[in-house]
């Protein structure tokens, strides 16, 4: 009989109480191999490649003309190898021809626009104390590997990275015929300059913190703050002109950047951002330099073989990806989905409102706004009720660098329209094919695109006890998000600003620091662990989910009443489809880097890292002092 898991993955040699994933998952983990296209196979990656194959059924055979252009400009390898390099060579030649500073500010600029790195990023978002207005935000950047202690420290991991690097530039800079004098010089320039910005950045704990990135400056606050850059020049290049106020994500980056453009010569500089040129188009151009990135993504992954073409086309469509959503959700996702999620996300609101009306620890005065906030919470799902019609957007046959640079500008362009409008509450961030959810603190939103909405996560075939421990928990994780660490500086109207009592949010950061120990002690891979704190947001996302999942059930259960599928319970039941929906193999580099770089935590401790917490847990498991999950009740971390 079929209810949504299999009980042959479960592996009977391991005790339940000890190390609930692996007893759940651990016969699939044993037999399962990870494809060699992939640097990690699971729920997540499993449902995303069927969606792809979903989307490959639309993009070869649709009439559509971004999106079939797009697609046959990507996979048109013959011309792509015939053309080789010289689609990037004007841009490298912007570069080459820079003669004075204002020169490498202007081509800088430029080169934002059309989506190359480089010095810093810019990008527009709400004002996080003034959520009905957008601002320009200036964001720390100009790495090449994935994160700034990838320069600066000397662990057995880093220093692999960092040699699989420079072997990443010396592999390019053969294809374009460089010297081996010049791959030299380009590679201790680019690791000077770039170890230079990494010292200058802000950490990556802390770049999640809401508070530490948030710095209002004006124009002209910012020129003294920078003064190796003409700003109000920048803006006018990026289609930015007359901005006046501007959030700032790290100032003391910018205040050293200044330096380091006032003291690294004018042809270090060239160098430097040639090679940026060269990395972020390299994927764009032809097999020998796809074939050569693809060496460097091996390294940070582990992945053995390239995606074939088909799935790195299909990639490429996603600069016009609502067009792509549009009829992908015309073709795979009922209206009957919608419905049922619809009344799925409204039981789960009124669950997570019971939750906290009956928190011991929190006031009267906090839970009423705590109350206030959740009812306020908007939930999109499946869709955007309007799509993106990309207007302007010329797709050439043949020209897929080209393409792609104008899908950039196009983008570019959109973002920074929006300092002229008011705020789009209508806009998603995530497009219907995507297998994914996310919640947004500035529109106090929570959003789950269509693709997400199929097995594991969701199936109307499937016992009821996989729904909610599966799409459950992840409609409750993402509203957990809104009472995160960091969500919970934010008020119902999307608005950076202290609604808690002093007393309360004491009491919530006590607890959230038992989970920062707890997830600090968990080994991702030998010599790597978790870090708690990076990790802590989803943690708590990770602890909510499951517990608002696990209320929605008990409630269905009492309407429905509770009946064992092969002996197994309906709480059972319950957390077998809670370890499913993580279950996940991934490759020793994929790992570390993940560990080392992701908020989120590896899927391992994304299950018995919450179930440790987690009372209903222990006791139809029967967890007892001994047992390896078992937390003494001081211990646990029981937040929402």
């Amino acid at each position: 009989m079929y209810w949504g898991f299999d009980i042959k993955n479960i592996d009977k040699r391991v005790r339940p109480q000890d190390d609930f994933y692996t007893y759940a998952n651990g016969a699939w983990l044993t037999k399962t191999v990870i494809p060699p296209e992939e640097s990690r196979w699971g729920s997540f990656t499993i449902l995303r490649y069927k969606t792809e194959h979903q989307l490959k059924k639309i993009v070869t055979t649709t009439k559509h003309p971004l999106v079939a252009g797009m697609y046959r400009s990507a996979s048109d390898m013959h011309t792509r190898n015939k053309l080789g390099a010289g689609p990037m060579a004007p841009l490298r030649m912007l570069v080459r021809d820079i003669k004075t500073k204002k020169d490498l500010l202007k081509i800088l600029a430029r080169l934002h626009v059309l989506g190359i790195s480089g010095g810093w990023g810019a990008f527009i978002d709400q004002d996080s104390k003034n959520s009905s207005r957008y601002l320009l935000h200036l964001w720390q950047g100009g790495l090449g590997m994935p994160e700034r202690d990838y320069y600066l420290l000397n662990t057995p991991e880093q220093k692999r990275v960092r040699a699989a690097y420079l072997k990443h530039i010396a592999g390019l800079l053969k294809l374009l015929k460089f010297s081996s004098a010049g791959i030299k010089h380009t590679q201790d320039v680019v690791m000077r300059i770039e170890t230079a910005l990494a010292k200058a950045s802000m950490k990556k704990e802390d770049t999640r913190d809401s508070e530490k990135i948030y710095h209002k400056l004006s124009a002209a606050q910012l020129q003294k703050l920078c003064p190796a850059v003409d700003w109000r020049a920048y803006f006018v290049h990026t289609h930015a002109a007359g901005v006046t106020t501007l959030i700032v994500g790290q100032p003391e980056f910018f205040k050293a950047l200044s330096k380091l453009l006032n003291t690294i010569p004018l042809e270090d500089w060239k160098v430097y951002l040639e090679w940026h040129v060269i990395n972020d188009s390299a994927s764009a151009l032809s097999a020998p330099f796809i074939q050569e990135s693809f060496k460097y993504i091996s390294a940070l992954t582990g992945q053995k073989k390239m995606r074939p073409l088909w799935r790195r086309a299909l990639g490429a469509t996603g600069v016009v990806g609502e067009a792509l959503g549009a009829l992908y959700i015309r073709k795979y996702f009922p209206l009957a989905s919608k419905r049922t999620m619809d009344a799925l996300v409204s039981d789960l609101f009124d669950v997570y409102e019971e939750r906290i009306k009956n928190l011991d620890w929190m006031s009267p005065a906090t839970k009423r706004k705590a109350v206030f906030k959740l009812r306020a919470m908007s939930r999109k799902i499946g869709h955007p009720k309007k799509f993106e019609r990309y207007t302007g957007l010329a797709i050439t046959p043949g020209d897929y660098f080209g393409n792609m640079l104008r899908a950039e500008e196009w983008h570019h362009r959109k973002q920074m329209r929006k300092l002229r409008k008011g705020v789009d509450r209508a806009e998603w961030h995530m497009t219907p094919q995507t297998v994914n959810a996310y919640c947004n603190f500035n529109l106090n939103e929570i959003v789950f695109p269509a693709a997400i909405l199929q097995w594991p996560f969701f199936d109307a075939k499937a016992d009821m006890a996989i729904n909610y421990a599966g799409i459950g928990s992840v409609i409750g994780h993402e509203m957990t998000h809104g009472f995160d660490d960091q969500g919970s500086k934010f008020d119902a109207k999307g608005n950076m600003k202290s609604w808690w009592t002093a007393k309360d949010r004491e009491r919530f950061m006590k607890k959230a620091t038992l989970l920062v120990a707890q997830y600090n002690e968990f080994e991702a891979a030998e010599g790597v662990h978790v870090n708690g704190q990076l990790t802590l947001g989803e943690n708590i996302a990770d602890l909510g989910g499951l517990a608002i999942a696990w209320d929605a059930y008990q409630r269905y259960l009492d309407k429905k009443g509770r009946k064992s599928i092969a002996g197994i319970t309906p709480e059972q039941r319950f957390f077998l489809g809670f370890a499913q929906m993580e279950r996940e193999l991934s490759r020793p580099e994929f790992t570390k880097t993940h560990a080392l770089t992701d908020p989120h935590s590896p899927a391992p401790a994304r299950i018995n890292g919450p179930l440790a917490n987690f009372g209903p847990f222990y006791t139809h498991n029967k967890v007892q002092k001994g047992d390896k999950l078992y937390r003494a009740p001081a211990k646990r971390a029981e937040i929402w």
